[in-house]
This record gives structure tokens, sequence and C-alpha cells, in this order.
């Protein structure tokens, strides 16, 4: 596999995380389109692990085993199939896409200017924020198995919860079709500017962060649990809790992995012993602790 192009050995996977965290991957690989992809994972006998833009993912120190697959930015796109439905590559950031809907007087896509990562993820997670989700405007997704075969699923087979969906984790996707609505395009600019303003006046924006680290429970928002325990000021070496909003937590001094984890884990117990109420992660994590 070594003689691949664009497969890489114990690469550092610190750079694809907004932690800025990370260890290395056992292997790398980044293809540039679909044909590449199937033919080598109809090769490849190792485990795979998908990783997007990094917004929502810590790296554990350890690094990763098997074979680590990101995208390159040749499935990064944004494509007008009719009036009111983009097809988009699955690299390609969420502002990216709103900004395009926005400049073809598309609503209903104002909501992902806030979203950081890309789209891909986005779908995984059923990224949201301000009332909207991806579930509200997807249409359909392109996505390959592990045997290297293209399947389209529309909207309709595919369960949508809370940050989450049914979407086997075996299965990596492609591209997606999405529907937005024709509408003015000065007042769609207006809705996107002023999510993004109140997005800037709420969350902390330019450090080393993952976003939300916690899911909203149904009763009570995950920041709300973590003031009630009295967890802000909380910190585990480099690693401590936004200032401006407490389910941000951020590698403030160069921190490890293994502390921002300890953080999480640290939060997580005491609100638990607060509050009777088990915080479920919205960041995911990924690899191995590093062995001592």
């Amino acid at each position: 596999m070594s003689v691949i192009e664009n497969f890489y050995s114990e690469e550092g996977l610190a750079k694809y995380s907004w932690f800025n965290l990370g260890g290395c991957a056992e292997f790398f690989y980044r293809p540039d389109n679909a044909l590449e992809l199937a033919s080598f994972l109809k090769k490849n006998t190792k485990h795979i692990n998908i990783i997007g833009a990094g917004s929502n993912t810590l790296i554990r120190d350890g690094g990763v085993k098997g074979v680590t697959i990101k995208l390159s930015s040749k499935f990064s796109f944004v494509k007008l199939l009719d009036d009111e439905t983009l097809q988009v590559g699955a690299a390609t950031l969420d502002k990216k896409i709103s900004d395009f809907a926005t400049q073809k007087s598309l609503s209903g896509f104002e909501f992902l200017s806030c979203i950081p990562g890309s789209i891909g993820g986005g779908i995984r997670m059923n990224s949201g924020c301000y009332g909207n989700d991806i579930s509200k405007i997807l249409v359909s997704v392109e996505i390959m198995d592990l045997a290297g075969n293209i399947k389209k699923i529309s909207r309709e087979e595919i369960k949508f919860y809370y940050r989450g969906c049914d979407l086997k984790n075996n299965l990596i996707i492609l591209s997606a079709n999405f529907k937005g609505k024709l509408s003015d395009k000065e007042k769609i600019k207006k809705e996107q500017l002023d999510l993004i303003e109140k997005k800037k006046n709420s969350q902390p924006n330019r450090i080393k962060t993952c976003g939300s680290t916690f899911k909203n429970t149904i009763n009570k928002k995950a920041w709300e649990l973590i003031k009630e325990s009295n967890c802000e000021n909380m910190s585990v070496g480099g690693a401590k809790i936004s200032e401006k909003h407490c389910n941000f937590f951020l590698n403030d001094d160069n921190a490890t992995s293994l502390e921002i984890e300890g953080l999480i884990n640290k939060v997580k117990k005491k609100v638990f012993e607060t509050t009777g109420i088990n915080l479920e992660l919205e960041l995911q994590i990924i690899g191995e602790n590093k062995v001592k």
C-alpha cells in the first residue's frame, strides 16, 4: 500500500483537529475522487477511521490505529441542480454552503453559517442550531461502503434524532443533495448575518476548541447543568472551560488530549453528583491513550 498516491504512514493528526491535539495515524489516506477511494477500499485489510474537518473530534495522544481516511479538497463543491436543490461534496465546509445558497437566493441554509466543520460530519451528527438542523433540508446522501460500492440513500430511509442519525459507521458519505426555498436575497443575507452575530456574542471563537462538548438534555441545556454544578472554573493541566460559554472546553495552554478528556470526565462526574443527570458527549473521541 505504500506506493498508493496520497497514502502516508505515521501522519500527525493534530493539524487536522480544531483542538490542535492528537498523536499520529498509523496510516493516513486522502483520496481525490470516488474511483480512487473504491480501488483503495477493495485492497485494504486494515481497520478504517473517517475524519472530517476535525471541528468536533478529540484525537487521543497515542494516535489512531489502522487507516485514517480524510477526503481531499476535491470532495468540496457546491452545485445548483435546480432552482431549489443543491448538490454538495462531503468535504464542503458548512459556511461555504450557506454562502452559496445566499447568493442563489435560497433560504433554509442560513444556520449552516454558525456550524463549524464539513457537511459529511454534519449529516452524521445532524448538526443544528437556533431551531434548525440538517435533517430539515436533506434530500438524499450518496455513500460508499467499505467494499467500494456506491449507493444513494433518501432522507426518508434515515432516522434522524438530536445530534445523530442511524447511518452506519462503515458508510463513507461522498455527497448529499439539499432542498431550500427561493426567497428574497437581502432577507436571507440579513438572517444569515443576524445568526452569525448571535453566535459571536455567545460563543468563543478563534481559539483551540471543538465546539459544544456535551449534548443538551430534554429539560436543560448542558451549559446550565455545568453552571449549576459549579464547574465553570474547573481545569486540568492546560485544559480549561471557556469563560464565555461553559460547554466549550479549550486547549488553553499546551494541553494534551488526556487533559481535555480528564476535564470532560471531571465535569461529567460533578454534574452527575450534583444533578443526577449523566451528560452525553457531543464531540467525538477517537484513538488510543499514550503508553507511558
